[in-house]
């Protein structure tokens, strides 16, 4: 499979995984689930620029680029980075209002099924495209593996922290999750 090939499959889970992870915080209305589906949002965005990125530089060589345009690839990695930096504040943003007025959570098993779903869809993907994108040096592709990698961890935690809550009652502890989940995207 080509490395645009990759980026068109990270586009579609990206997508599949905004539905999943959107459906688990309607269902429970927790700030942390919300954070991990802002998350996967920046995958899409990050996806889709990669895809547009890798597209202009497998373009020849022409007579502005004689040495060919695969440099566009830079800028992929660049605006991935800004991405997260966005997100991260606004799941800050969104868990500091939910921090000051802490909400009951509901259908907790549901929802967090669904996000494990779509973190191992996430995980999947995220392998595949660090293999190929070492076999072919594209810095778009890995950095879009990566990024997929941080979101697994992320929901990861997220998933943990709501078991947390679900055992102690302690409703401050889905808006400190969602902070939590911020500083990581932003490392």
């Amino acid at each position: 499979m080509q490395v645009s090939a990759y980026l068109k499959l990270s586009v579609a889970v990206a997508v599949a995984t905004i539905a999943l992870k959107t459906g688990a915080w309607w269902l429970t209305d927790s700030v942390s689930l919300l954070s991990d589906a802002m998350e996967s949002v920046v995958n899409l965005a990050g996806a889709m620029f990669a895809l547009a990125m890798v597209t202009i530089a497998a373009r020849p060589p022409d007579e502005d680029h004689p040495f060919g345009h695969h440099k566009a690839e830079y800028f992929s990695s660049g605006f991935e980075g800004v991405l997260i930096f966005v997100a991260a504040l606004a799941i800050i943003w969104a868990a500091s209002n939910r921090l000051l007025a802490p909400q009951p959570l509901e259908q907790l098993g549901i929802g967090l099924s669904l996000s494990v779903i779509s973190s191992a869809m996430n995980g999947a993907l995220a392998w595949a495209m660090l293999k190929k994108a070492r076999e072919h040096r594209s810095m778009a592709l890995e950095a879009d593996a990566r990024h997929l990698f941080t979101d697994v961890w992320t929901s990861a935690g997220v998933v943990l922290g709501l078991l947390g809550v679900a055992a102690t009652g302690w409703l401050w502890l889905d808006p400190v999750i969602a902070i939590a989940v911020a500083a990581n995207v932003a490392r």
